[in-house]
């Protein structure tokens, strides 16, 4: 077989581009959650849209970000802490404004 037909005949049995990119979940066994998110997977994983996870950053009630080379991810057990630390919905929400107008 002369070159040429070795690399067609790679083409067309040899990886792919959609066999060689895998997503986090098909790399990572069901059993070990990936630790750092993109900002879609980190508003799925505390059950918010995208939007509303950003004002929650924004705001400080969720971390923000980390910077790996370009890209940006959010790291789960930061997420698992401030999650821990929103309220209740039973505990009264504390206004901090409510005491200077009293």
């Amino acid at each position: 077989m002369g070159a040429r037909q070795h690399r067609r005949a790679w083409s067309r049995s040899g990886p792919t581009a959609q066999t060689m990119k895998r997503g986090t979940q098909s790399i990572l066994p069901s059993s070990v959650p990936p630790r750092g998110l993109s900002r879609e997977e980190a508003a799925a994983y505390i059950g918010v849209s995208p939007s509303l996870f950003d004002i929650l950053v924004k705001d400080g009630r969720m971390p923000g970000p980390k910077r790996i080379n370009s890209r940006v991810v959010w790291d789960r057990m930061q997420l698992d802490s401030a999650f821990d630390a929103l309220p209740d919905n039973d505990a009264p929400i504390l206004n901090p404004w409510d005491e200077i107008a009293a």
